[in-house]
């Protein structure tokens, strides 16, 4: 059956700077579409934007995943296969809620498929689940890693050590990376608005320049009507009767 689109949306995209973590780098020049695509051969969600001849979105939809509004037209998602954070930016605050809400049906729906698929796969393997307990049972006969003193097993304890630090080094950092540096991409978001805004205002600024200058145009003919009046009603009593 292939991916069929389920919602789309037009959007400026952006993505986070790899090298700082910070700043926002425009990765289309113009709004784009952004589609959510549901496979049904694979029970998966993508969300997916081409830009000219490329990819430039191409997320696979996890339970994990959070879509945040950074501000009224500006959210965000990270995405650690990916390794990067999306940035939307929208013209109306009603189009953002709109791919928020979808963004929270996807998701949930991306966490049901999940479960499904765990179920079917432990009644497919029953035995797996009979073996897990053995195997923690034998574990828990195995002399406590603590109480060995010898040269090798101290090795082995910092190694483990040095794994679980990297692991929670590693968590810190993809938190810190959904959260995209909250302060500094909220300026950037602020200024994608403000830029917007400042576009809309040029707009309006040349209409009301355009709008005085016509207003200019018909006083001055008022004027010369008036004076052209005024000549001829002087004419008229100072002539001769």
């Amino acid at each position: 059956m292939g991916e069929q689109p389920i919602f789309s949306a037009r959007a400026h995209v952006f993505q986070i700077d790899p090298a700082t973590k910070r700043n926002w780098l425009p990765a289309s020049k113009h709004a784009v579409t952004v589609s959510f695509f549901y496979d049904a051969t694979r029970n998966v969600y993508r969300i997916i934007s081409v830009g000219g001849t490329k990819a430039i979105i191409n997320s696979t939809i996890t339970p994990n995943m959070t879509f945040t509004k950074t501000s009224q037209k500006f959210g965000q998602w990270a995405d650690s296969r990916a390794n990067t954070v999306y940035g939307l930016g929208f013209s109306t605050e009603q189009q953002l809620q709109q791919f928020a809400e979808q963004f929270k049906e996807v998701k949930e729906a991306a966490r049901l498929a999940r479960e499904k698929s765990q179920e079917r796969f432990e009644l497919a393997n029953p035995g797996l689940s009979i073996a897990a307990p053995q195997e923690l049972s034998e574990e828990r006969h195995s002399p406590p890693l603590l109480t060995v003193n010898g040269p090798a097993e101290e090795k082995l304890f910092r190694s483990r050590s040095a794994e679980v630090e990297l692991t929670v080094e590693k968590e810190r950092v993809k938190k810190m990376l959904s959260e995209g540096s909250v302060c500094e991409i909220n300026l950037e978001a602020e200024l994608f608005t403000l830029q917007d805004s400042n576009a809309k205002l040029v707009v309006a600024l040349q209409e009301a320049n355009s709008s005085v200058e016509q207003w200019k145009k018909q006083l001055a003919e008022y004027q010369e009507e008036t004076d052209r009046l005024r000549e001829q009603v002087t004419l008229w009593c100072i002539a001769p009767f």
